[in-house]
C-alpha cells in the first residue's frame, strides 16, 4: 500500500517548507505547490517531493489535474502578510481561496486542512477555547473566518473533512525577516549595543515552528477529526520574556529599549490559546 499523497500549498513558505519536512519524515509523500519554483529550490526537501510552481488563485488553473490522485490537501497559500489590515485579503484572497477549495473538493479530495489565525478571535482577553464567539478586528482576521463559515456551507453540499487549524505566534528558521526575533537577531549579529522594542508587557502564546509542524502533520493523521482546533501552547508568555530568553540562548548582552515602539492597536494586551482540544486529539506526547 503506498503512502498517502498531500497536497501542499504554500509549500516554500514560513510554515510551508517547515510542514513539507515533516510530513516527508513521516512516510507521506508530497506535491509541494509555490508560485515560484527559485525559492523551493534552496530547500533541502526539494527533490524528495513533487514540486508544482503554480498560482493556486489562477481561474484557469487545472485544479482537478493539480489534485489528481491526492489523499489531502493542506491549505497554507495567503499572500499579502504581514499586512494585516489591507482589504485585498477580502476582496481577493478570501473568494479566490473559497473557489480554489470548491475545485479541489468537487475534484474528489476528501480531507482538507487550512490554517487560520487567532486574529480570527479579534481583540477579546485572556485564554481562548475554540467555542469562543470570533469578533475579528481586521481584515485580515475576517477574511479567516469568512473563509471558514463558506467552507463550513459548501461542506453540506459536497461532504468533506475541514480541519480548521488556528495559529497563534509561531517562531523559528524562515520567519519573517520583519519579526521580533529575526529582528533580534540581526541586531545581535551585527553588534548592535541596544534592540528597540515595546514595553514588552504583551502577554501572547507563542510556539516554535518546527512543535506548530508536528502538530498540523498528527492533526492531519487523525482523518476523522473535522472542526476547529487552536495549534498554540496553551501558556502566556510575555513578549519581554520571549525576547530574555532568545538572548540567553545566544549568549547575548544586549541592552533592551524598552518602550520605544508603541503597543500594536490591532492586538490586545494579553491574549493566548486553550490548547485542551489540542492535547485531547494528539495525546501527551504532543505536549508543547
Amino acid at each position: 500500500m503506498s503512502a498517502p499523497t498531500v497536497l501542499v500549498t504554500g509549500a516554500s513558505g514560513f510554515v510551508g517548507q517547515h510542514l513539507v519536512a515533516a510530513l516527508l519524515a513521516r512516510g507521506f509523500q508530497v506535491r509541494a505547490v509555490a508560485r515560484q519554483v527559485e525559492p523551493a529550490k534552496r530547500l533541502a526537501w526539494f527533490d524528495r517531493v513533487e514540486f508544482v510552481a503554480a498560482d493556486i488563485h489562477d481561474p484557469l488553473l487545472d485544479v482537478a489535474g493539480l489534485c489528481d490522485g491526492v489523499d489531502a490537501l493542506v491549505h497554507l497559500a495567503w499572500p499579502g502578510l504581514p499586512n494585516y489590515q489591507g482589504l485585498f485579503h477580502l476582496e481577493h484572497n478570501l473568494m479566490a481561496d473559497y473557489a480554489f477549495i470548491k475545485r479541489a473538493v468537487e475534484s474528489g479530495v476528501g480531507q482538507v486542512q487550512v490554517t487560520g489565525t487567532c486574529f480570527e478571535y479579534g481583540l477579546q482577553s485572556g485564554p481562548l477555547d475554540e467555542a469562543v464567539e470570533c469578533r475579528p478586528a481586521n481584515a485580515y482576521g475576517l477574511a479567516k473566518h469568512s473563509l471558514r463559515l463558506f467552507l463550513d456551507t459548501l461542506r453540506q453540499q459536497v461532504p468533506f473533512t475541514l480541519q480548521w487549524a488556528r495559529l497563534f505566534y509561531l517562531y523559528g528558521p524562515g520567519q519573517n525577516p520583519n519579526s521580533l526575533l529575526a529582528a533580534l537577531d540581526r541586531a545581535i549579529d551585527s553588534g548592535a549595543e541596544r534592540f528597540d522594542m515595546s514595553g514588552g508587557e504583551q502577554l501572547r502564546d507563542f510556539l516554535p515552528i518546527e512543535t506548530t509542524a508536528d502538530h498540523l502533520v498528527a492533526l492531519l493523521q487523525r482523518r476523522d477529526f473535522s472542526g476547529v482546533v487552536n495549534v498554540c501552547s496553551g501558556r502566556p508568555v510575555s513578549v519581554r520574556n520571549l525576547v530574555e530568553r532568545h538572548c540567553a540562548a545566544r549568549g547575548s548582552r544586549i541592552a533592551l529599549n524598552l518602550g520605544h515602539y508603541p503597543y500594536p492597536a490591532h492586538e490586545p494586551m494579553a491574549f493566548w490559546g486553550d490548547a485542551r482540544r489540542l492535547r485531547d486529539l494528539l495525546g501527551a506526547e504532543h505536549e508543547a
